[in-house]
């Protein structure tokens, strides 16, 4: 058999056709706007959100959990925002305590999408019901039932999340689970909320819902779980054989503490082995990739270079043995095809004498949907880097598009900057912005290096102090000439900023990054929306 057409066997055009009759599917319920925006330093703001959200769609999730709407008025806006524009297209999900006031928060925001459900989340373990909550069985019970019927008056699709699940008593779960379901609950989520449970013990749980919850046919058995122990998304797949058919998941695993079931990995591990599975999702897999650079351009946290189907060395192959193996045949160290992912290499596409229909094919082809403006800046961007460098390749492509995304109304603009430094001199930049109104602002300032005097100079000039808490550097493509990518966190006002920026100079793509940064904070402190973290309420399962 060709290489080609073993990896064709392995699509899931080719798997979905011959699928069994009666074949389940999965249902992917992501999470990545409400728990992966848990994760320290991953906020979004709402503009960030609804690109996401649109991601999402495009990708082909089932529900969309968007937001815990009690949290903050940013949380409700979001929430209610993408109830409003994408509610028509998939089910948008808001996160509830039992609680009256939670409640009818989640119930408001997702008022509006045609397509809405109601989580409603209290923990059921020993530990939880003794310390946290100082409850007894009765009144967990009690409450859970109140909660799930009151989310019942406004919309129909419920879910019951019994926090900690996996620490509960199995009799225990099994009584709030059945009684859940009587009130009104058509999807019962069983979380691992922090990471304890192991596949075999998981899967027991699940099995267990099964042969001992007498309506347990009512309703959807859906999982969620942290990766504490590197197991989250080994003990979803140990849930989907026992039955549970909704998985809650984040791309790029992103969550509390060690995060979530990485929501690429889920897919692909049905996607590839259906012969052991037999289910499929109705997601569009060669969108995977763009959508993890999505989420870490905008939460400014990117994924290890081994990391599992969006990884940079997910289809690298250094050994000489396996690039033997991989020219003879690819099935012989491929399980999946990069293009199955859209995963984009270096191939040499285009130059500066291509034009407009060229490039917009070629951003088509990425798996990029520009509207007229944002492809006008990507292009001129384009026009700017053919002249710089001779060779320019997808991923530079893709970092131009990034590089723009969520790219709002920013009030400072760079017009121009200088830097000097060398040995025996004092490190000094001097920059000139321009604010929202057209004033140009000028001024200079030292630092231990040209990229510390840039950040002091732009905080002088806008007026904002801040610590730089993180400066990542990487080469988008290869060369000397290739364009560099740099990733800045820092802290101001009170809260942890990000930004990114790509050149072939990096001290003008950190200067953009920090910028970036800058602009978010100095929006915020305009806006009078700091958020204070510390008085927002528990986060959920």
């Amino acid at each position: 058999m060709s290489a080609e057409s073993t990896a064709e066997s392995n699509s899931a055009e080719d798997n979905v056709a011959g699928e069994p009759a009666g074949s389940d599917v999965v249902r992917i319920f992501d999470t990545t706007l409400r728990d992966g925006e848990q994760s320290p330093g991953c906020s979004m703001n709402t503009a960030e959100k609804l690109e996401v959200a649109k991601a999402l769609v495009d990708l082909g999730v089932d529900v969309i959990e968007a937001g815990f709407p009690i949290a903050s008025p940013g949380d409700f806006e979001a929430v209610q925002k993408i109830a409003q524009k994408f509610g028509d297209q998939t089910t948008i999900c808001g996160l509830a305590r039992c609680r009256p006031e939670d409640i009818d928060r989640a119930a408001e925001a997702v008022r509006d999408a045609e397509l809405k459900r109601i989580h409603v989340f209290l923990a059921t373990s020993a530990i939880h019901r003794e310390f946290k909550l100082k409850m007894d069985k009765d009144e967990i019970v009690r409450r859970a039932v109140e909660g799930v019927q009151r989310a019942k008056e406004s919309c129909e699709d419920i879910e019951f999340s019994p926090e900690d699940a996996a620490r509960t008593e199995l009799d225990f779960l099994c009584e709030v689970v059945e009684k859940a379901i009587d009130a009104g609950a058509t999807t019962v989520n069983i979380p691992d909320t922090v990471g304890y449970a192991t596949p075999a013990q998981y899967r027991q749980v699940i099995e267990t819902l099964r042969q001992r919850v007498p309506n347990i046919e009512r309703a959807i058995i859906s999982t969620h779980c942290h990766n504490d122990l590197g197991l989250a998304v080994a003990n979803s797949l140990a849930a989907v054989e026992a039955g549970a058919r909704q998985i809650e998941c984040t791309v790029n695993g992103i969550g509390e503490r060690a995060g979530n079931a990485a929501l690429e990995e889920i897919v692909m591990a049905i996607r590839t082995r259906f012969d052991h599975y037999g289910v499929r999702t109705n997601i569009d897999t060669p969108k995977l990739c763009s959508i993890s650079r999505l989420v870490c351009t905008v939460t400014g946290q990117s994924v290890q270079r081994n990391k599992a189907i969006v990884g940079r060395n997910a289809f690298a192959h250094e050994a000489g043995i396996h690039q033997h193996g991989i020219l003879q045949e690819r099935s012989t160290y491929e399980i999946m095809r990069a293009e199955d992912v859209g995963y984009v290499g270096t191939n040499l596409v285009l130059g500066k004498h291509s034009g407009r229909h060229a490039f917009r094919d070629r951003v088509a082809a990425l798996g990029h949907s520009l509207d007229p403006g944002a492809f006008e800046q990507v292009f001129a961007d384009f026009i700017t880097l053919a002249d710089k460098k001779k060779e320019v390749y997808d991923s530079d492509i893709v970092a131009l598009i990034e590089d723009r995304i969520g790219v709002v109304e920013e009030r400072w603009q760079v017009v121009s900057f200088h830097t000097s430094a060398g040995s025996g001199s004092i490190p000094t930049a001097t920059i000139e912005l321009k604010d929202a109104d057209g004033e140009i602002h000028c001024d200079a300032a030292t630092g231990d290096g040209p990229i510390d005097a840039v950040f002091n100079t732009l905080e002088r000039i806008i007026g904002i102090e801040a610590r730089l808490d993180s400066f990542e550097v990487r080469s988008v493509s290869r060369g000397k000439d290739a364009l560099g990518e740099v990733n800045v966190r820092l802290a101001a006002l009170g809260r942890d900023y990000h930004g990114k920026g790509v050149s072939t100079d990096i001290i003008e793509a950190g200067m953009k990054a920090y910028l970036k940064a800058l602009n978010a904070a100095d929006a915020e402190k305009a806006s009078g929306r700091q958020i204070a973290e510390a008085a927002q309420p528990a986060r959920g399962v």
